[in-house]
């Protein structure tokens, strides 16, 4: 990217006091090492997020960052998305399941090596309702698990991993089922199941893979849901997909769309976005956003180093 773009990078760090300004300065002076001035913001919580985000697109930046996990990356995202303000990507976070599929680097120094050079790549944008989402959207299990697990992090100050542990197994042990009316293509059938999964492009379910995608420029929704299963199929079901050869398991129902619709009796649902949860009204309207996104990514068949 020209040295003279302006160059917002807005990260999540709920650190605080000088731990939060250490990582101000590594960052300015990382991206200042590939020849670009960057103005750093840090973020504690998700409405600091927005706000920085908010302002930094008010000066029409030719470049916005999220440094943080999918959750950052999804909160700067939906004020870039449909607008010519490419976006760079640090994975700073635990998982990072979209710089991954984006084949950006998970090493820092790398993935600031990669904004510099700037390739850029339309990618595609999936939303629900007014909600956008990057990776997926998920009703049923995995949204009380979420809920459950930012509770014990927040009331008991346990960490990530234990709390997640501790949120899945008090989810099995209640295991409630949603009933949806599921709509693609005109063709409505109803499904009483654990889990309804929306993935912005496909997900590889079987394998050692599981959980990738192998692009995010395909232009579909991927529909995920398995049947009316007890804890234990539930359990199988999951252990079948990690050890599978690459077949289709049967029991999981999969389809691909440009537009899916959910109805409930309920007159809202808890639905995940990106392993956040928020509450949305019923029906649900889920549609792809082809090349929404300029992403910033490695530009091809060229490595990108640390400096």
């Amino acid at each position: 990217m020209r040295s003279d773009e302006a160059l917002f990078v807005i990260v999540s760090e709920s650190a605080g006091g000088a731990a939060e300004a250490r990582i101000a300065a590594r960052l300015a002076e990382m991206f200042r090492t590939n020849g670009i001035e960057a103005r750093i913001a840090i973020a504690r919580d998700g409405a600091g997020i927005v706000a920085e985000a908010r302002g930094a697109m008010a000066l029409r930046p030719g470049c916005i960052v999220a440094g943080g996990g999918d959750g950052t990356v999804n909160a700067v995202a939906a004020h870039v998305v449909g607008t010519s303000t490419r976006l760079g990507v640090l994975p700073m976070g635990t998982l990072n399941h979209f710089a991954r599929d984006a084949g950006i680097p998970s090493n820092l120094g790398s993935a600031i090596a990669c904004i510099a050079v700037g390739h850029t790549r339309a990618v595609d944008v999936a939303r629900v309702n007014d909600q956008i989402f990057l990776n997926n959207s998920s009703l049923g299990l995995y949204p009380t698990i979420v809920k459950m697990r930012d509770e014990q992090q927040q009331r008991l100050g346990r960490g990530k991993w234990p709390a997640f542990l501790w949120a899945l197994v008090m989810a099995l042990r209640r295991f409630a089922f949603v009933t949806v009316e599921i709509e693609v293509g005109g063709t409505r059938e109803v499904r009483r199941t654990p889990l309804v999964f929306v993935g912005n492009n496909e997900y590889l379910v079987t394998g050692l893979a599981i959980g990738r995608r192998a692009r995010l420029d395909g232009g579909r929704l991927a529909l995920y849901v398995p049947p009316a299963l007890d804890r234990l199929d539930l359990l199988l079901l999951a252990l079948r997909a990690f050890t599978s050869r690459g077949a289709h398991d049967p029991d999981l129902e999969a389809i691909t769309a440009t537009a899916i619709t959910v109805r409930s009796r309920r007159h809202s649902m808890q639905v995940s976005l990106d392993g956040e949860v928020v509450r949305l009204r019923t029906p649900l309207h889920y549609a792809i956003m082809p090349g929404a996104l300029q992403l910033i990514v490695p530009a091809p068949d060229e490595e990108v180093a640390a400096p």
